[in-house]
């Protein structure tokens, strides 16, 4: 069976003229938009994909237009000669529609990219132009930031009772604050403008090099025990912490310390520790003296018992008279003994502490040659009576001014002073002299039981420890500073009104 021509013929004519018109039609629609929006990707691809459609339409409409035409005249000969150009134009139509679509993918990721950058930039743009509108304000704000931080700080570095000191890596100072400038006994001036070295105040420069290491291996030292030189060259305890600073590359370049000031707390372990000492050594005193004494007695009364059936011009009456005189004496030294050990009751009244001073004055220039040596004194009249052992006080005085009388020698001055601290009701008591000092090896051991640097027979080195225990039982402190070739000073620091203290 054959079909009828015509509408075979009418179908392939009127589908090429309408495809024609299609595809002119969408590519006036895509020009449109592209106008509307030059710059838009998808327009583009679909103005080249229309051009490819419509070159398509139009190879292929009019191949199949002409053919029918031909076949209707019957040269098919013509036909078969250029149907292999029209395949040919319609196959590269189709190779550059599809490469349009290839090369629009590859398009589509470089447009996505390019509008992420345009947003970015438009982020940045935005931001910028928000920094640059605002500017001022957050520099203002950030200034005022750094000014209440700075403030906050330095109130803290100026008002610290420790020292704060910010130096170089080499120890060179580059700040200090107030209280450390106390702390050494110099004044801001002296350092402004100046190099000054952290080390150059250490007592010991291995503590230096000790510190320096531990910065280097773990960055920080706490808690370090030192000993500072102030500028009248005394030494003072202190307790060193420090940290290295690093700046934004890292490098290190200043140490931060913070050194606190011990001394009042090793004054009062020292104090402890001397307590302790003597409380033991006052029990083994007490051993020994007892044990003494007794053999003593006898020894001294047989003695006296012999002596009065001597003859005064007997030879064994002087040997018997020395023999007394040594048991005597060894009598004293146990007595002293028995003082320093023996915490008896003190029995407490209101006297005038320069009434006291006065008498044991007067008893020493009595009995021992005071001819060269000049007394000063200094005393604070307002003074109140204060209750006080008269009698062991005038002790502990008479041993301190012994004291001072044996290290002038046979000329110096002796200089006695008194205050008195409202604040704390506190009487302080200075008896100092101008002679030989004591060494600082010496210091610790001042009031030891038996320690003394006179010659073997002038003296027992008990003196200074009975002292010591008589201003303790009142509740008082004593304490010593001396530097040697100049004098010594011992201060006793008794507390006002204080029915309470004391035995």
């Amino acid at each position: 069976m054959t079909l009828p021509f015509f509408p075979i013929w009418f179908v392939d004519i009127f589908g090429s003229i309408t495809m024609i018109i299609l595809s002119f039609l969408c590519l006036s629609v895509v020009l449109e938009l592209k106008r509307s929006d030059p710059y838009n990707v998808i327009w583009t691809y679909l103005l080249w994909l229309c051009f490819g459609l419509a070159a398509f339409a139009i190879s292929r409409s009019a191949g199949h237009i002409l053919k029918q035409q031909l076949l209707f005249s019957e040269r098919e000969f013509i036909w078969d000669s250029i149907r292999p150009f029209s395949g040919a134009i319609n196959t590269l139509t189709f190779v550059f529609v599809a490469s349009v679509t290839l090369f629009f993918e590859r398009i589509w990721k470089i447009h996505q990219q390019v509008l992420k950058d345009k947003q970015d930039l438009q982020s940045a743009h935005e931001k910028l132009f928000y920094l640059n509108q605002n500017l001022e304000d957050l520099v203002a704000k950030r200034t005022e930031s750094l000014a209440a931080s700075e403030s906050k700080y330095r109130r803290i570095f100026e008002v610290s009772k420790d020292m704060i000191l910010v130096s170089k890596k080499d120890g060179l100072i580059v700040d200090m604050n107030p209280a450390g400038y106390k702390m050494l006994g110099y004044n801001e001036s002296e350092f402004l403008g100046k190099k000054k070295y952290f080390q150059n105040v250490f007592a010991k420069d291995a503590n230096w090099t000790i510190i320096q290491k531990t910065l280097e291996k773990m960055g920080f030292i706490s808690s370090f025990e030192i000993e500072l030189k102030r500028k009248d060259d005394s030494r003072i305890h202190c307790l060193l912490s420090g940290s290295l600073d690093r700046d934004s590359s890292e490098t290190e370049n200043t140490i931060h310390f913070l050194v606190k000031d011990i001394e009042q707390r090793k004054l009062i372990e020292n104090q402890m520790a001397q307590t302790d000492k003597l409380a033991s050594l006052g029990q083994l005193s007490a051993g020994i003296a007892h044990g003494i004494n007794n053999p003593l007695g006898i020894i001294l009364g047989y003695t006296q018992l012999l002596i009065r059936d001597e003859d005064v011009e007997n030879e064994k009456y002087a040997d018997l008279k020395i023999i007394e005189k040594h048991a005597k004496s060894c009598r004293s030294v146990v007595e002293d003994l028995l003082n320093f050990a023996r915490s008896s009751q003190t029995e407490k009244e209101a006297i005038s502490i320069h009434e006291a001073m006065d008498e044991v004055l007067n008893f020493i220039q009595h009995h021992s040659e005071l001819y060269n040596i000049e007394i000063e004194k200094d005393y604070d009249t307002n003074i109140p009576p204060l209750l006080l052992d008269e009698k062991k006080i005038k002790q502990a005085l008479m041993n301190l001014i012994m004291n001072a009388k044996h290290a002038v020698g046979k000329s110096g001055t002796i200089r006695l002073s008194t205050a008195y601290n409202r604040s704390t009701s506190q009487v302080t008591i200075k008896i100092a002299d101008t002679g030989c000092g004591i060494e600082k090896k010496n210091i610790s051991r001042i009031f030891d039981p038996f320690f003394t640097t006179k010659p073997t027979g002038e003296g027992t080195g008990l003196g200074l420890s009975v002292s010591y225990g008589i201003i303790k039982n009142h509740g008082g402190n004593i304490s010593v500073e001396s530097e040697p070739g100049k004098g010594t000073t011992f201060s006793v620091v008794l507390t006002a009104a204080s029915r309470n203290l004391g035995g």
